[in-house]
């Protein structure tokens, strides 16, 4: 069951919500105003129906449509307590949260760096100058320097020996680990 109101300086994480399929939107839309008319924006943060482009050709015609990625579920960045839970639960079209027995489950890092909708701080443990090896990819096994980091674009460059020349290659930051 939720916690105790006494929690609300707890860090807001995501969570799932299933909804009867159709009305991710009109619980989005409740939500907010529930939130809103409660004076509940430190509580329930961020509501989201994660949606993406996807483009269609018919006759010859391109049209680009959004296209729920979840039907049936909306994404929720939230603190638990028993008024912020008892708000969610009781907002028409929602049929509960995911999680085992009842109890939501907040969505792990991994989960939420996947699904793109919030950038997670990537934390790395090599530097310019460090050797290291490409751990996948098409240069899997070939081994580097690190020649450049950008945080930003969550990149590497590499200079890697190929066929007796250095070259640089640009590489993911998970595509590498450190000797």
């Amino acid at each position: 069951m939720p916690q105790d109101e006494k929690t609300s300086s707890e860090v807001a994480r995501w969570y799932v919500v299933h909804t009867y399929s159709g009305y991710e939107n009109k619980v989005k839309d409740t939500l907010e105003k529930a939130v809103e008319n409660r004076g509940m924006q430190d509580l329930i943060q961020e509501v989201v129906v994660p949606m993406e482009e996807q483009i269609e050709i018919k006759d010859d015609k391109r049209k680009t449509t959004l296209k729920k990625v979840f039907p049936g579920y909306v994404l929720i960045k939230m603190v638990i307590t028993e008024e912020s839970w008892f708000v969610v639960r009781n907002v028409r079209g929602v049929t509960g949260f995911v999680g085992a027995g009842g109890k939501p489950v907040p969505l792990t890092d991994d989960e939420i760096r996947d699904m793109g909708f919030e950038k997670m701080p990537v934390t790395i443990d090599y530097e310019i100058g460090d050797n290291v090896t490409i751990v996948s990819g098409p240069l899997e096994g070939f081994v580097g320097v690190v020649q450049e980091i950008s945080m930003e674009k969550e990149k590497v460059r590499v200079l890697v020996s190929m066929f007796g020349r250095e070259t640089p290659v640009e590489l993911e930051f998970s595509q590498i680990q450190k000797l």
